[in-house]
């Protein structure tokens, strides 16, 4: 009979009895995963929605090359933003393609179909609020000249360079009637009354000093390609409400220079 040498015996049963060890060992290591909790997760928010409207006026308000002229973006942000071009639902009652001035909001509504408008928010100065009634949109200009009444010249002498007889101010970024000007008419005759752009976007929803109604040279643009020869244009305190009969007498300030061409021909001519 073969004996075991006590070593080789000795090491068989170590090794059995470390097998045993480590099976249990692996069993409990199972059972301890498969019973301990899950750690805590700390929640995360989700990352707020783009915001749908800042891209649009990023682009709306963006830097616009014109006519050879650089216009600066504008800092929107700047503007509170019921003054920025949007669509709303329309306060006007007026037929698609009407232009309605609201001079108590500093609000000027395009009219578009299905009941809507086109909001755009401007400026008004003294000439602004002189006329109020209906009017004709006779004809438009892409960056006219600026020619300041003799009152104005008379207050600022150094405006004289500008008066008609030298011929105006030149257009530009600096000229106050901007990058586009609409003529308003009233029974054939002109009314003085402009709406028109302007460089000084902080003045938008405001009252001030001079002019008749201005826009941000971006919505003057946007506006001069949607308005039509010939366009209905309103201007009421209240958009919505009949308005009065335009004074007889204005004493608006002429802002731009009357050429003479128009002086000279017949009422209800387009002249570009």
């Amino acid at each position: 009979m073969i004996k075991t040498p006590p070593a080789l015996s000795m090491t068989r049963r170590g090794f059995l009895n470390t097998a045993l060890v480590g099976a249990a060992s692996m069993a409990l290591a199972a059972c301890t995963t498969v019973s301990r909790e899950p750690p805590p997760v700390t929640p995360v928010a989700p990352p707020p929605p783009p915001d749908p409207v800042l891209p649009e006026y990023a682009i709306m308000y963006g830097p616009v090359v014109d006519e050879n002229y650089e216009i600066p973006g504008i800092p929107y942000s700047k503007i509170d933003q019921q003054f920025l071009r949007q669509v709303v639902p329309d306060p006007t009652g007026e037929k698609p393609g009407t232009v309605v001035v609201e001079t108590s909001t500093h609000f000027l509504y395009f009219v578009l179909p299905g009941g809507r408008a086109l909001r755009y928010g401007v400026g008004l100065g003294r000439a602004g609020f002189a006329w109020s009634g209906e009017a004709v949109m006779q004809w438009k200009r892409k960056w006219p000249k600026w020619t300041p009444p003799e009152e104005m010249i008379q207050r600022q002498p150094e405006l004289r360079k500008f008066s008609a007889d030298n011929g105006g101010m030149p257009p530009g970024l600096k000229n106050p009637l901007g990058a586009r000007a609409l003529y308003l008419f009233q029974n054939g005759e002109d009314t003085l009354y402009r709406l028109h752009g302007s460089p000084e976007w902080s003045s938008i929803g405001k009252s001030v000093s001079s002019g008749c109604v201005r826009l941000m040279n971006q919505d003057v643009i946007d506006l001069y390609d949607r308005v039509k020869n010939g366009a209905k244009v309103v201007v009421t305190d209240i958009a919505g409400r009949p308005v009065a009969p335009a004074p007889a007498d204005q004493g608006i300030p002429i802002d731009e220079g009357v050429p003479e061409a128009r002086l000279l021909g017949p009422a209800g001519r387009s002249w570009f």
